[in-house]
C-alpha cells in the first residue's frame, strides 16, 4: 500500500531532481513541516490534490532548565546570545562570525557569542566568541534559557527545531531573513526578528538587547506559539486525524510510477537549478 510521507525537504537542489516529482504525488498523505515547504512540494510537484496538513516536529523541552547551573558551569558572566547547531558555512556561520565582530566594534553593545556544536570553521579569536563545542541535552537547554537570544544564521532550514526550543523556553530569536522557513516562523510567531544584511542584523540584534519589553514580549509569544503548535500533544492529534482520515478515503487509483533507468537519463530534463529558480520565493501562509 501506499504510504505517508515526512518529506523535511529543504530548499536546495534536490528538490529540483525528476526522480522526485511523481513520489509526491504517488503517496496517501504529507506531513508537511511548514507552510513554506509545502508551498515549495505543491509548485514542484502539482500535488495538490494529496492530503497533507502542516504538522512540525516536536521537542522534548524540560520544564526546568537552570540558567545559573550553565553559567557557573562554563564560567560565562555577562548577557549573551547563543548559536545552536552544527558551526558549517551552509549554516551562516561564516557571515555570523563576520556580522558579530563587527557589533562587537560598537563599545555600547555588552552581547558574547556562545557558540555549541561541533565546528568545520576556524572560530574567530576574540574573548566575546566562545566555543564550547558539542553538549548534552541537559546543558544545551540550559545554554539557551541563560541566552538573551538564540541566533539563527541558516539559509536552508525544512523547519527549525532549535528556534523552537528557544520559543519554548521564552527566549526570542534572531534569524536570516533570507530563508523563506526562518522568516515565516518568525512572523507566524511574532517572536522573533529577521535580517538580510549587516545594518540589519546590528539594528535587530541591539533592538533585542536594549528593548527588555520587546524581548520579553517576543518570548511570551514563543512560549504560546510552541504551546499552541509543536507541542506533542498538538502532534500527535495531527498524526491521528490524518489517520483517521485515510481510513475514511479511499486510496487514489493510479499512482504516477517513478521514472525508470531511461527517463531519468532523459536529455530534455531541466536542470535541477534551474527548476529550483522557478519555485515560488517567501514566507507562507500565517498559519502552522
Amino acid at each position: 500500500g501506499k504510504a505517508i510521507l515526512v518529506p523535511t525537504a529543504e530548499r536546495d537542489h534536490t528538490i529540483g531532481l525528476s526522480i522526485f516529482q511523481p513520489l509526491f504525488r504517488s503517496v496517501r498523505a504529507i506531513m508537511y513541516n511548514s507552510p513554506e515547504e509545502r508551498a515549495m512540494i505543491q509548485a514542484v510537484a502539482g500535488n495538490e490534490s494529496v492530503p497533507g496538513v502542516i504538522v512540525g516536529i516536536g521537542s522534548d523541552v524540560p520544564n526546568n532548565p537552570q540558567a545559573a547551573r550553565f553559567r557557573q558551569k562554563y564560567n560565562i558572566r555577562g548577557p549573551f546570545a547563543v548559536y545552536v547547531g552544527r558551526i558549517d558555512q551552509n549554516k551562516g556561520c561564516t557571515v555570523l562570525f563576520e556580522f558579530f565582530q563587527t557589533y562587537l566594534k560598537d563599545p555600547a553593545g555588552k552581547l558574547s557569542l556562545i557558540l555549541i556544536g561541533n565546528t568545520l570553521l576556524p572560530i574567530p579569536e576574540h574573548k566575546r566568541i566562545r566555543h564550547l563545542g558539542f553538549l548534552d541535552a541537559t546543558d544545551k537547554f540550559d545554554s539557551t534559557a541563560a541566552a538573551d537570544m538564540l541566533i539563527m544564521p541558516s539559509y536552508f532550514e525544512g523547519l527549525s527545531r532549535v528556534a523552537l526550543e528557544a520559543w519554548a523556553l521564552g527566549r526570542p530569536v534572531l534569524a536570516n531573513g533570507k530563508c523563506d522557513v526562518l522568516k515565516g516562523q518568525c512572523l507566524r510567531s511574532n517572536a522573533g526578528l529577521f535580517y538580510e544584511s549587516l545594518g540589519e542584523f546590528i539594528g535587530t540584534l541591539e533592538a533585542i538587547e536594549q528593548n527588555r519589553w520587546l524581548a520579553g514580549s517576543m518570548g511570551r509569544n514563543g512560549k504560546q506559539y510552541f504551546r499552541d503548535n509543536y507541542d506533542w500533544p498538538v502532534i500527535e492529534r495531527k498524526y491521528l486525524e490524518m489517520f483517521e482520515q485515510l481510513k475514511k478515503d479511499a486510496p487514489a487509483a493510479a499512482s504516477d510510477p517513478l521514472p525508470g533507468w531511461f527517463d531519468r537519463r532523459r536529455q530534455d530534463l531541466p536542470a535541477a537549478d534551474e527548476v529550483l529558480a522557478k519555485l515560488p520565493k517567501g514566507p507562507g501562509g500565517r498559519r502552522g
